[in-house]
């Protein structure tokens, strides 16, 4: 495992204190009355410097699911190959969304909502995910021909955490996530 570097360490922090600061004033303000002169004096920096880290504000809550995909896969590495691989993929996404506090995941969703720029590229990210947690269970679970398979399974899974989602936000966080992730997998268990 590589060690972070100074330098990759103060680029990781401040790209955080970045991020936290502009959700802070998103929650506030909202975001699209957030502007990015507001972002980048209560974050100490200059604009030169917001631009070296992020392309736009989008980009902040963007990045804040990017990289689920990569936690899941990192995931489903850590899993044991002789498990079926929609079950391998569930358990990951369950102990996955019970680290993250509901009032996170509902808070984040609704700024998200609230731009239509920003919830067409989150949807593009589903593809993205789809592609990694797929590489991932190619590397972990790859008998000859199973490519279309494994393929569907990562499809099938991203597509029952998009469902999940909507769910949890419609009862804005009655139910824990990790609840309508089980009811999601169920009720596709059921289906095959």
């Amino acid at each position: 495992m590589a060690v972070e570097g100074l330098r990759e360490r103060k680029r990781r922090e401040t790209a955080q204190r970045i991020a936290d600061v502009a959700l802070r004033l998103f929650l506030a303000n909202g975001y699209e009355a957030t502007t990015l002169d507001a972002i980048t004096a209560a974050a100490g920096i200059s604009r030169r410097t917001f631009f070296y880290y992020y392309k736009s504000k989008d980009d902040i809550l963007i990045s804040m699911q990017a990289g689920l995909g990569e936690t899941i896969a990192a995931g489903v590495r850590d899993e044991p190959a002789d498990r079926r691989p929609l079950d391998a993929v569930r358990d990951v996404m369950i102990r996955a969304s019970a680290a993250y506090p509901a009032e996170d995941m509902i808070a984040i969703d609704r700024l998200m909502r609230s731009s239509d720029v920003v919830m067409a590229r989150k949807q593009a990210s589903y593809v993205e995910h789809e592609r990694t947690v797929y590489e991932a269970l190619r590397e972990k679970f790859s008998p000859p021909g199973s490519e279309t398979s494994l393929r569907i399974v990562a499809m099938v899974a991203i597509g029952a955490m998009r469902l999940a989602l909507e769910a949890f936000n419609r009862d804005h966080g009655k139910r824990p996530i990790v609840e309508h992730l089980w009811d999601a997998f169920n009720a596709l268990d059921r289906e095959i």
